[in-house]
């Protein structure tokens, strides 16, 4: 099986890495290897990255790598749709299947953009996001009406082989685009301003940012694995009158919740424009 990717930037790199790193197995029984992936990217030095890097087949030609995919994964950015779908839809063989990981764009668009109907061409689209670089991936999946259950079956081995993958209705891609897709954004803002608390209390930076990265990462790693409410976990750090109920008073007269709340219903207005 070969598999196709039209876009070579940090997201495609995620996927490459983890597919080869994990050595995913398909559902013929064998182990994906670098012989049975190609990819494509607009930048001589980005092709020869990621040959180096993957020991994958590069080149500059999109159609080149939509012929030769049984899987073809469009990693690049939304507003390039368009004009990449028009330049390699007559090479897209109509048995392939497309994974697209954009955000915003529906089944229903993406499908229009090649000409085909919605409800017969195998489509999926995929929502990963940034930690996937470090096999920490957190992914939304969505199956169009046209993809088969062996389908959905291959791309959840795709995209869990770097991180979690959860199948989603479309009409939760977009919030699951912000609370997944751009909440590392949110996320590294609060560890560097956790870290400059700690430098202003006399901490050097270094260490800092080591000791608010690992008590993010273990707080998320703790609600993964106990399935408590963070609500009920939040307490349990907060002994009466102790000094974490007055950190978490502090933040609450500052609107921390709201805010957080008004950023992903933020990202996912901007996800509807798209």
């Amino acid at each position: 099986m070969k598999i196709g990717f039209i876009g070579l930037g940090n997201m495609a790199t995620a996927i490459i890495g983890g597919l080869l790193r994990e050595s995913t197995v398909l559902a013929d029984g064998a182990a994906v290897t670098a012989a049975d992936l190609i990819g494509s990217a607009k930048t001589e030095a980005t092709r020869q990255a990621k040959a180096t890097q993957f020991g994958i087949a590069v080149t500059a030609d999109n159609r080149e790598v939509a012929a030769a995919a049984d899987v073809l994964v469009l990693a690049v950015k939304p507003q390039f749709f368009p004009e990449v779908i028009a330049e390699i839809r007559g090479a897209v063989n109509e048995n392939t299947l497309v994974i697209s990981i954009a955000a915003g764009l529906t089944l229903e668009r993406i499908a229009a953009l090649f000409g085909r109907d919605e409800n017969t061409m195998r489509l999926i689209r995929c929502m990963p996001n940034t930690p996937a670089l470090v096999n920490a991936g957190c992914t939304a999946v969505c199956l169009g009406a046209g993809a088969t259950e062996d389908d959905g079956a291959l791309c959840l081995a795709l995209m869990e082989s770097f991180g979690r993958a959860i199948v989603i209705p479309e009409r939760l891609m977009d919030a699951a685009s912000a609370v997944a897709g751009s909440s590392p954004a949110f996320v590294f803002m609060f560890i560097e301003a956790l870290a400059d608390g700690a430098v202003a209390a006399g901490m050097p930076r270094a260490q800092a940012y080591e000791f608010a990265a690992a008590a993010v990462a273990g707080s998320a790693q703790l609600v993964l694995e106990t399935g408590r409410h963070p609500g009920e976990l939040k307490d349990m750090v907060c002994s009466p009158g102790g000094t974490t109920i007055e950190g978490v008073k502090a933040l609450e007269s500052r609107a921390f919740r709201a805010a957080v709340m008004e950023s992903v219903q933020a990202c996912v207005a901007k996800a509807q424009t798209l």
